[in-house]
C-alpha cells in the first residue's frame, strides 16, 4: 500500500510540475557549479547534491544491526528561493525517514531554477541506495572508457533518476499558463460565483448574451478577465501543499496542442435542525478533469459519490419525488438517492461534457449536465433545478445575436409511465434566440416542444433542425403529439449599476376567455420581472436583487401525462412548478476570498388535496393531467390548498483555493411553510437548520422548496 501511494503522490506531483522539467533556462546551481556551463549545470547539480546526502548520511544503528539492503525514496523540490523542502519520504524502517529529513534540512540554500530569466521550483525524486555508494563524477573521459560500466551506472543510480525528470519524463511540457480561461469550456454555473462578474458583462455597449448559462470561458474573458481575478488572490507559500490547497490545481500540465488539469472534489457538510433528531450531514468525494487538446476542443468531467441526510423538509420532498424501484428518494437536482444505513442516502452523480468550436461563431457541446436560460435567479424557460441530463447544444454568435439550440434526452420515472421495468425516454428541443437591440435593451424569443418516446416514435427527426418553430412542427406532426411552449425576455441596462430583466412564458391562451373575464383553465402562462443593483450605494462587489414570478395554474402540464415539462420528477423550469406567486429578495457580496449571501423568499401556492372526497388536479402539480381539473373557468393562483410560505438563508465563508472554488462556509436556513389544510402530502413545517462546510462549488444547491 505504501509503494501505491508513493507511486500515486509521486506520478501527480511528477505531473502537476511538468511544466518546470524541461523548459528551464538553467537548473538549481550550488556554488560549487557557479562556474561552469550551462549545459554542465545539471550534472554538477546531481554530483554535488549526491556527495552531500553520501557524506552527512549516518544510517542508523538499527540498519546496521540487521544488515539491511534497499533504498529509500524520497520526493522533494527545491523553492524559487533555492531552498530545499522535503515533500514526501517512503522507507521501511521510520529511522531512515527521519534521517532523510534531517540530511535535507542540512542541505544549503542555492541559486534556485530560472525560467525566462525568473526563480522558478523544481521538484524531484531520488533513491538513496543502502548501503551507501559514493558518487562518481561524470566526464566524457570516464563515460567513454570507464572499464567497469555496469558498476559505474549502478553507483550514478541517484544521477540517472534526476536526469531522467529533465530529459525523458516530461519532454514537450512547459509552464502552465491557466489556459481553460480562455478555452470553450464552461464556466461552472453557481448564482454566487457568475454575481463576480455579472455587472462587467452587463455594462452599456458590451454585445454580450447573458441568458442562456453556463457561460464559455472565451466569452466571459471579452469583458472580464477571470485568470487576473484569481491570481490576485493568490497566497504566497513556498511549499507545494500550501500551493496546492490555497492556489493551484492539484494537476497542472500544459504541452505544445494540450494541457489538463485534476482536481478533488468534496462536499463535507454537518448541522442540525428543529425540526429533526438524527443532525444533518454530507459527505461527497469525487474528481473533476479539466482538458483541452488543440484550441478549439476541450472536454470536462466531474464523478461524484455520496451520502447525506439533509433537514426533514428536504428529506419529504426528496421520498415524494420516489422513481420506480427499490430506491427511496430522488435527491432534488442530483438523481436517485439509494438507502444509506439509517435515514439516509447515497446518491452517485456523473457529469462530462465534450465543447468543440469549429469556427469562432459556433460552439458545439455534448454532455450530461444542465443548463439554464434566463437573467435571474429563476427561469421560467429552462432552470438548472433537476437532475442532470444528456443534451446536444448549439451556441451560434454573430452580429448582435447569439442563437442557442439544445437537444435534451430526459426521464419519466414514475410507476405508471415504466416500460418493462424501464424508464420511459422523452425528449426536449428548445431554441433561444437573444437579440442585443441597442446598447441598452436586449431581447430573447424563446420555444420549446416535449415529446416523448411512445408508440415507438423515439427521437422525431423533425425536431432537429436548429432554425424552424416548433409550434409549426407539432401542427404537421399532430397537436398530441407533443407539447410546445413559448417566451418572451428582455432586458434594459438602466444605467452600469442597474438593470430590469423579465421572462413571459404561454403555453396556452384563449383571448376570447380573456375577454369574457372567466378565468379560463386555458390561459396557461406566467411572468418574471426583476431587477439588479451592482456595487450598490457605491459598496465594490455589494449586488442586490429583487425579483417577482408567477405563473397561473396548470401551466408546463398536458393532458397526455408524459408531455409534462418534467424531468426526473423535478420541474425543468421553475421549482415549484405552477400556481404560485413568489417573491425573492438577494444580497450578495464578497471582498477577496470572503463571501457572504443573503436570500429571502416570500411565496405563496396551491397544493392538491389528494383525498378520496377531493382528487381534482388544483394545477400546481405539473405531473397531472389537466383533464382532472376542478373547474373550466375561476381558475386563480393559489387555488386548492392554499399555502404561504417564508423562508431565509445565510451563507458566508471562505474561499480557500480559487483555482477550484474550494470553500469552507456556515449556512443557516429559517423555513415557514403554512399550508391551510394539513394534508398526507402537504405538512406544516417551521424549521431551522444550520451547517458548517467545505465545498467545491461547481452547481447551485436550491433548498428553497
Amino acid at each position: 500500500m505504501k509503494r501505491i501511494w508513493l507511486v500515486t503522490v509521486l506520478l501527480i506531483s511528477l505531473l502537476s510540475n511538468s511544466q518546470t522539467l524541461s523548459t528551464y533556462e538553467k537548473p538549481p546551481v550550488f556554488n560549487e557549479c557557479d562556474s561552469l556551463a550551462v549545459e554542465q549545470l545539471r550534472s554538477c547539480f546531481n554530483f554535488t547534491l549526491n556527495s552531500f546526502v553520501y557524506n552527512n548520511f549516518k544510517v542508523p544503528q538499527i540498519i546496521t544491526d540487521e544488515d539491511y539492503k534497499g533504498n529509500v525514496q524520497v520526493l522533494f523540490e527545491v523553492s524559487k528561493e533555492g531552498k530545499f523542502n522535503v515533500v514526501y519520504v517512503d522507507a521501511i524502517y521510520d529511522e531512515l525517514k527521519e534521517e532523510t529529513k534531517r540530511v535535507f534540512e542540512a542541505l544549503p540554500k542555492i541559486k534556485p531554477a530560472t525560467y525566462n530569466g525568473k526563480p522558478t521550483f523544481v521538484q524531484y525524486s531520488l533513491n538513496i541506495n543502502i548501503p551507501l555508494v559514493e558518487p562518481i563524477e561524470k566526464t566524457n573521459e570516464n563515460e567513454n572508457n570507464d572499464a567497469n560500466a555496469k558498476d559505474q551506472k549502478r553507483k550514478d543510480n541517484l544521477n540517472a533518476t534526476l536526469s531522467n525528470e529533465f530529459d525523458n519524463v516530461n519532454k514537450g511540457t512547459k509552464p502552465y499558463e491557466g489556459l481553460e480561461y480562455k478555452s470553450q469550456l464552461n464556466v461552472p454555473f453557481t448564482h454566487s460565483y457568475y454575481a463576480r462578474f455579472d455587472d462587467e458583462m452587463n455594462a452599456i455597449g458590451t454585445n454580450s448574451h447573458t441568458a442562456a448559462k453556463p457561460f464559455i470561458q472565451s466569452d466571459v474573458a471579452r469583458y472580464y478577465d477571470i485568470k487576473a481575478e484569481k491570481e490576485s488572490l493568490t497566497k504566497e507559500t513556498d511549499r507545494w501543499l500550501g500551493r496546492k490547497v490555497y492556489n493551484e490545481h492539484l494537476v497542472q500540465i500544459q504541452g505544445k496542442d494540450y494541457w489538463f488539469t485534476v482536481d478533488p472534489i468534496v462536499d463535507l457538510q454537518l448541522g442540525g435542525e428543529t425540526e429533526g433528531d438524527d443532525g444533518t450531514w454530507n459527505n461527497t468525494r469525487g474528481v473533476y478533469i479539466q482538458a483541452g487538446l488543440g484550441k478549439r476542443f476541450n472536454i470536462s468531467t466531474s464523478v461524484y459519490e455520496s451520502q447525506g441526510r439533509f433537514a426533514d423538509y428536504f428529506n419529504t420532498y426528496a421520498e415524494s419525488l420516489k422513481a420506480f424501484g427499490p430506491d427511496p428518494a430522488i435527491i432534488p437536482g442530483r438523481g436517485i438517492g439509494k438507502g444509506f444505513k439509517e435515514n439516509s442516502y447515497d446518491y452517485p452523480v456523473a457529469e462530462a461534457y465534450l465543447s468543440y468550436t469549429p469556427a469562432d461563431f459556433l460552439n458545439i457541446q455534448f454532455g450530461h449536465g444542465k443548463n439554464f436560460i434566463g437573467d435571474g435567479y429563476r427561469s421560467l424557460f429552462q432552470s438548472d433545478v433537476a437532475s442532470p441530463y444528456p443534451f446536444l447544444k448549439l451556441n451560434t454568435s454573430f452580429w448582435k445575436i447569439k442563437y442557442t439550440s439544445t437537444w435534451m434526452w430526459l426521464k419519466d420515472v414514475r410507476p405508471e409511465v415504466v416500460v418493462d421495468d424501464a424508464f420511459l425516454t422523452k425528449y426536449m428541443a428548445n431554441h433561444y434566440l437573444s437579440w442585443n437591440v441597442s446598447k441598452r435593451l436586449n431581447i430573447g424569443l424563446f420555444e420549446s416542444v416535449m415529446w416523448a418516446d411512445t408508440n415507438g416514435r423515439g427521437f422525431d427527426i423533425n425536431y432537429l433542425n436548429p432554425v424552424i418553430f416548433f409550434r409549426a412542427i407539432e401542427f404537421q406532426t399532430g397537436q398530441g403529439a407533443g407539447n410546445a411552449i413559448l417566451g418572451l425576455s428582455g432586458k434594459y441596462k438602466w444605467n452600469n449599476k442597474v438593470n430590469l430583466y423579465g421572462q413571459f412564458i404561454l403555453d396556452e391562451f384563449s383571448l376570447g376567455d380573456v375577454k369574457g373575464g372567466n378565468k379560463s383553465w386555458k390561459n396557461k402562462f406566467g411572468f418574471q420581472l426583476g431587477a439588479k443593483y451592482f456595487n450598490a450605494f457605491n459598496v465594490d462587489n455589494l449586488l442586490l436583487q429583487a425579483e417577482y414570478n408567477q405563473v397561473r395554474p396548470y401551466t408546463y402540464s398536458h393532458n397526455t401525462q408524459v408531455l409534462n415539462y418534467g424531468h426526473f420528477n423535478q420541474p425543468m423550469a421553475h421549482l415549484w412548478g405552477s400556481n404560485f406567486r413568489e417573491l425573492v429578495l438577494i444580497g450578495r457580496y464578497n471582498y477577496k476570498r470572503w463571501f457572504a449571501d443573503s436570500k429571502l423568499i416570500i411565496g405563496q401556492r396551491g397544493f392538491d388535496y389528494n383525498t378520496e372526497e377531493d382528487s381534482f388536479s388544483y394545477g400546481g402539480d405539473i405531473y397531472r393531467d389537466y383533464n382532472d381539473r376542478v373547474s373550466d373557468t375561476g381558475i386563480t393562483i393559489g387555488q386548492g390548498n392554499k399555502t404561504n410560505s417564508f423562508m431565509w438563508e445565510h451563507q458566508m465563508g471562505y474561499l480557500l483555493n480559487p483555482q477550484t472554488n474550494l470553500k469552507v462556509f456556515a449556512n443557516i436556513i429559517y423555513r415557514d411553510f403554512n399550508p391551510e389544510t394539513i394534508t398526507s402530502t402537504t405538512a406544516d413545517s417551521n424549521t431551522l437548520w444550520f451547517s458548517l462546510g467545505i465545498r467545491t462549488d461547481l452547481f447551485n444547491w436550491y433548498n428553497d422548496f
